[in-house]
């Protein structure tokens, strides 16, 4: 909206032209994401109180009983900061913008009524699981099915392979479909199975959003593609406008959210910003980058696969319990401590994940 203005007014005042700048109008978003989630956080969580907060797990580690009534489902306040921020500052003629948009409404849109379920039913299992990936399944091969069918370049459905220059394997449209709909249905689930410590999702979210933004930047950049030998996505640079409002907005709920919350993400909020950050990496052809850099999201659901699949072999568990950010907890890790040593693994995974920009 603003962006649109602003190139309006270009004609009047030169300075005008500083919006033309992805650059300058990311800092802009991810400072209106960052005010909205500070100004409304305070009127938020005391809306949320009303409702008495989520009902904690029984089969969950004794330390987390006394969290019982935290307000829960904070993380429609990350949404809404970033799609206002989103609204303002981009190119709103972008198809990526939408296209991300959309997904953030519809995941986000299960997890709101997976998170009222826990609350108004007073159960902590929520929506039924094969009801949730129902609908996650369906959202995402929407996304890969609109995806593919409005690629412009070759590059666009190719799947590349980190830090090999040459090595670009073509895709199908089947193909293409079915790797965007598991990194984006994936990445959602990952990033929910997080979401049990507080400050834990969120920090590492904002991390590699702020990666896949200059990933996003690069492959928009013709030039910079080609130095950088990524592939060139036409009109992919305008998410940086999304990564760095998920940025601020991220910052902002942790304000409320650090150890010890004061509010909950709850569904709303994992499971959308996991279903965008797996589209942006869809988006800008960076699949394995992406499950380089959120490691910590792949790490917790390989240990709860790997609980599952061993008790149901063995009858024997791997772990304490999953995902496993409880196995360190049920060691007598405190809780910060877990929450800020992921944080120091996910910020080296990231820059690992930025390395194979030049390791080619």
């Amino acid at each position: 909206m603003l962006f649109e203005l602003a190139q309006w007014l270009q004609q009047f005042n030169d300075l005008f032209r500083l919006f033309n700048y992805i650059t300058f109008r990311g800092i802009l978003a991810a400072l209106t994401a960052l005010g909205l989630c500070l100004w409304l956080g305070p009127w938020a969580i005391a809306r949320l109180a009303q409702f008495k907060g989520q009902p904690i797990r029984t089969d969950g580690p004794k330390t987390h009983f006394s969290k019982a009534g935290t307000p829960t489902m904070g993380g429609g306040l990350i949404l809404l900061a970033i799609a206002v921020a989103t609204l303002l500052w981009a190119d709103l003629g972008n198809r990526y913008i939408w296209i991300v948009l959309a997904v953030m409404v519809c995941f986000g849109g299960i997890g709101w009524y997976d998170d009222w379920i826990k609350i108004a039913k007073r159960d902590p299992n929520g929506l039924k699981s094969r009801w949730k990936y129902l609908l996650q399944s369906i959202f995402g091969l929407a996304a890969g099915l609109v995806l593919w069918q409005t690629a412009d370049a070759p590059a666009t459905l190719n799947f590349y392979i980190p830090m090999f220059k040459s090595i670009a394997l073509p895709m199908a449209g089947i193909a293409f479909v079915v790797i965007a709909y598991f990194w984006i249905v994936g990445f959602s689930n990952a990033v929910n199975l997080t979401d049990g410590l507080d400050g834990l999702a969120i920090m590492p979210t904002v991390l590699v959003a702020g990666a896949l933004g200059v990933f996003a930047y690069a492959s928009g950049h013709a030039e910079f593609a080609r130095y950088l030998q990524i592939p060139a996505i036409p009109g992919a640079g305008e998410l940086v406008i999304i990564c760095a409002a998920i940025a601020g907005a991220g910052l902002g709920f942790l304000w409320f959210n650090t150890y010890p919350a004061m509010v909950f993400m709850g569904d709303v909020g994992a499971l959308a910003l996991g279903a965008v950050l797996g589209t942006m990496a869809v988006i800008v052809r960076q699949e394995l980058v992406l499950v380089v850099m959120g490691g910590i999201f792949v790490i917790e659901t390989l240990s709860v696969m790997i609980q599952v699949a061993s008790f149901k072999l063995t009858g024997k568990r791997v772990f304490r319990m999953a995902p496993i950010h409880h196995h360190f907890e049920l060691k007598g890790w405190p809780e910060p401590r877990v929450i800020v040593r992921f944080w120091i693994i996910s910020v080296v995974l990231v820059l690992i994940g930025l390395a194979t920009l030049k390791v080619r």
